[in-house]
C-alpha cells in the first residue's frame, strides 16, 4: 500500500492520437497535488498511432518535458510494450473491441472510451476475458469522478428532495454534417457513426446517475426502454435520437433523453425532477461547472429556498478517471465501485435496444460479437 509521501505511480500506454486521446495526456500531465490528490500519480510509457512519425508528433505536442516516452507505429506494440501497466482506448467506437481485446490478451489493465464497445455482447465478452485474466476494465464515463458529480450525488440522496420523479438531459452539436467526408466518425456507419453513441451516453450517464443508482431504485435496471431515431440521408446514421428509461420495480420515474448531431445542445442541460425540489444541472452536461438545488415548501410547492454550487479545477477533469483507474489497480480491484461493469452493460443493451426499435443497423463485419436479436 502507498504511503501519503510515496503515491502509487500507474504507468499508462495511450492508444490513438486524436483529439480525447490529445485531452487525456493532457490531464494525465497536470499535477495532482492541484487537486488534492496525493495517493496516486501517473506516467505515460508509451504511444502508438499508424505511424512512428504521428505518435511522435503526438508526444512532442502534448507531453514535450516528458522523458522516456516511446512512439509505436502499431497498437500491438503498445499492448507488448512490459513497462505498460495500463492502456487508454481513445479509437472510434466500433474498434474498442478489438482494441480492448488485445489490450486484454496481452495482460494490460483498461480504461475504454465510450460508447464502449458496439454492442453490449461485445462487452460482456470483454469483461469475460477481463475477469479470467484479473485485469481492470472500465469505460471512460469521466464526469461519473468529477466533484461536482460526487456532491450532486450526495445531495440528491440525503433524503431532503425524496425520490427522483422526471429527469430531462440533452446534449447535442451541430457538427455542420453536409460539409463533413463520408468517413468522418460522425457519419460513417463503419465507426458506429451517429449521435446516440457519440453523444447519447451523456444523457443515459444522467439517468443512471440519478435514477438507476438511487438507493430507492435497489438497483433495479430500467423497466422499458422507448427509442426514435431520424436518420440522416447521407449515410443513414442517427442523426436526431430520442429515448425515455422508466424505472418502475421500485421507483416511479422517468428520464427523458435526447441527442442530435444537426443542432446545438439544449440550454437546460440536465434538470432532475423529485418530489421536494428539483436539481438543474448546468450546461453542458459532460463537464458541468455548476448544479442548482431547488427546495420546496411542501411537495409540489412554490421554491423556497435555492443553493448552487459551483466546481472548478486545473486541467480538463480527466485526470479524476485516471485516478479511480490508479486506486483500482493498485487495490486489486477489477472494476469500479463508483462506475462499475453492470452499469456499463445497461448502457450498451439500452443503445442496442434504441438502435434496434430505430433500425439503425450497423453494417456487416462491424460488430464483432453478434447481439441476440
Amino acid at each position: 500500500m502507498s504511503t501519503s509521501n510515496q503515491p502509487f505511480v500507474l504507468k499508462w500506454g495511450i492508444i490513438s492520437t486524436g483529439r480525447i486521446a490529445m485531452e487525456f495526456v493532457k490531464d494525465l500531465l497536470v499535477d495532482p497535488k492541484t487537486r488534492n490528490t496525493t495517493d496516486v500519480a501517473h506516467k505515460i510509457v508509451a504511444v502508438g498511432s499508424r505511424s512512428v512519425e504521428s505518435a511522435q508528433k503526438f508526444i512532442s505536442d502534448y507531453a514535450p518535458n516528458e522523458e522516456g516516452i516511446k512512439a509505436y507505429s502499431t497498437y500491438a506494440e503498445v499492448y507488448a510494450d512490459p513497462n505498460v501497466e495500463a492502456v487508454y482506448i481513445g479509437t472510434p467506437h466500433t474498434l474498442h473491441y478489438e482494441n480492448a481485446l488485445a489490450a486484454l490478451k496481452a495482460g494490460k489493465h483498461v480504461l475504454c472510451e465510450k460508447a464502449t464497445t458496439s454492442n453490449a455482447a461485445e462487452l460482456k465478452a470483454l469483461l469475460k476475458l477481463a475477469k479470467e485474466k484479473k485485469l481492470f476494465f472500465m469505460e471512460a464515463l469521466w464526469t461519473r469522478f468529477h466533484p461536482l458529480t460526487l456532491e450532486l450525488k450526495r445531495i440528491a440522496e440525503e433524503g431532503t428532495l425524496g425520490d427522483p420523479v422526471v429527469l430531462h438531459a440533452d446534449l447535442s452539436a451541430d457538427f455542420h454534417i453536409e460539409d463533413l467526408p463520408l468517413t468522418h466518425r460522425m457519419l460513417d456507419p463503419k465507426l458506429g457513426g451517429g449521435a446516440l453513441l457519440d453523444l447519447g451516453p451523456y444523457p443515459l450517464f444522467w439517468a443512471m446517475l440519478a435514477l438507476y443508482e438511487h438507493p430507492s431504485n435497489k438497483n433495479a435496471r430500467p423497466s422499458s426502454i422507448t427509442g426514435s431515431i431520424i436518420k440522416t440521408p447521407i449515410t443513414g446514421v442517427d442523426a436526431s435520437t430520442s429515448f425515455t428509461l422508466n424505472f418502475t420495480e421500485h421507483l416511479r420515474a422517468q428520464a427523458i433523453l435526447s441527442c442530435s448531431m444537426t443542432v446545438p445542445s439544449a440550454h437546460f442541460g440536465a434538470t432532475i425532477r423529485y418530489k421536494n425540489g428539483n436539481v438543474l444541472v448546468k450546461a453542458p452536461i459532460y463537464r458541468p461547472p455548476a448544479f442548482t438545488v431547488q427546495y420546496y415548501d411542501k411537495p409540489g410547492g412554490d421554491v423556497v429556498r435555492e443553493e448552487t454550487k459551483a466546481f472548478t479545477y486545473v486541467g480538463g477533469g480527466w485526470h479524476y478517471e485516471a485516478d479511480e483507474v490508479a486506486r483500482c489497480i493498485r487495490d486489486g480491484k477489477l472494476e469500479s465501485d463508483l462506475w462499475g461493469h453492470e452499469k456499463s452493460i445497461i448502457m450498451m443493451e439500452v443503445f442496442d435496444e434504441v438502435r434496434r426499435q430505430g433500425q439503425y443497423v450497423l453494417p456487416e463485419g462491424v460488430e464483432k460479437v453478434e447481439r441476440v436479436q
